[in-house]
């Protein structure tokens, strides 16, 4: 798989991450984690997105008890978690509504608990997951510039952040943030056209798609914009070596000027693995257009 840098002389990062928002949807065991960690890396994929709250706050501490088994694990992947989202739970009886929070004492307090339970000393990227809307920019830019030079962190960034709320915090950074982590797919093309993307390649950072498959939506044929993908696929397939709508959806992410780095959320090897190959398409500029012309079920205007 190929390779980008994240922002210019920035991390280096595979051009697609592996998700962990689901990955305890099937219970699975630490060696079952193990295994599949090793799997993405034998597919080159060695960015790794997870984020405090997945799994109701126990996916880091699931991924800490996998790289343990295998000394060094750790090291061959880039990090990247997110803290910003609190949400009343088992594990945190005291909460009683769900609510954002970027200060820079929360911040901190979750970039400590993170590095806990993955057992490691840094993580590689540390994202603010949503903005908070109680919150100065000042503040939050404050708690990241502290883990920057602390060294807990390499590098800071954004999820959900709008074009304008990325420019005000990112004015107050004492190294630039180096991606805005966005929901970006067939289905949501939105980012094409509110100046998200187009501030991501201005400022020459690289996106992050999440739900690149739009949770699985592309493939709900009670859904009329899926039959249209999966008939517009079906047409588009010979051209590419027999590849799937799964595998065209990431190409389309990726055929995008901003470089986007879809996120796969999948729990299932032999995805992974399709996943993967759509990294070596390149679709023709009319197979992309098509392929946007089938998911709004019209003409570009």
């Amino acid at each position: 798989m190929k390779r980008s840098q994240i922002s210019p002389g920035g991390l280096e990062v595979s051009r697609m991450a592996y998700g962990t928002w689901r990955l305890l949807q099937t219970q699975p065991s630490p060696q079952e984690v193990n295994r599949r960690l090793h799997e993405c890396l034998e597919l080159g994929i060695t960015t790794l997105d997870t984020a405090e709250i997945y799994g109701l706050y126990e996916v880091e501490l699931k991924l800490g008890e996998a790289f343990a088994l295998s000394p060094g694990l750790r090291d061959q992947f880039e990090i990247i978690t997110k803290a910003g989202i609190y949400v009343p739970c088992s594990y945190h009886p005291q909460r009683r509504t769900a609510h954002y929070n970027a200060t820079e004492p929360r911040l901190v307090k979750s970039l400590e608990k993170s590095l806990r339970f993955l057992g490691t000393d840094r993580i590689d990227l540390f994202l603010v997951h949503r903005p908070d809307w109680l919150t100065r920019a000042d503040d939050t830019a404050t708690g990241l510039n502290a883990l920057l030079h602390s060294g807990k962190i390499g590098a800071a960034g954004v999820s959900n952040y709008s074009a304008s709320q990325f420019d005000l915090l990112n004015g107050q950074m004492d190294q630039p943030l180096v991606t805005n982590q966005i929901e970006f797919h067939l289905l949501r093309p939105e980012p094409i056209h509110d100046g998200t993307l187009h501030q991501c390649e201005k400022s020459g950072v690289l996106p992050m798609a999440w739900s690149p498959l739009a949770g699985g939506q592309l493939f709900d044929l009670t859904n009329p914009a899926a039959v249209r993908l999966a008939l517009a696929a079906e047409s588009m397939s010979p051209r590419y070596n027999g590849a799937t709508l799964e595998q065209l959806a990431y190409a389309w992410i990726l055929a995008h000027p901003s470089h986007p780095i879809p996120v796969i959320g999948t729990n299932k090897i032999e995805r992974l693995q399709l996943a993967a190959g759509a990294d070596a398409l390149v679709l023709e500029r009319e197979d992309w257009y098509g392929l946007w012309e089938a998911a709004q079920g019209r003409r570009i205007p």
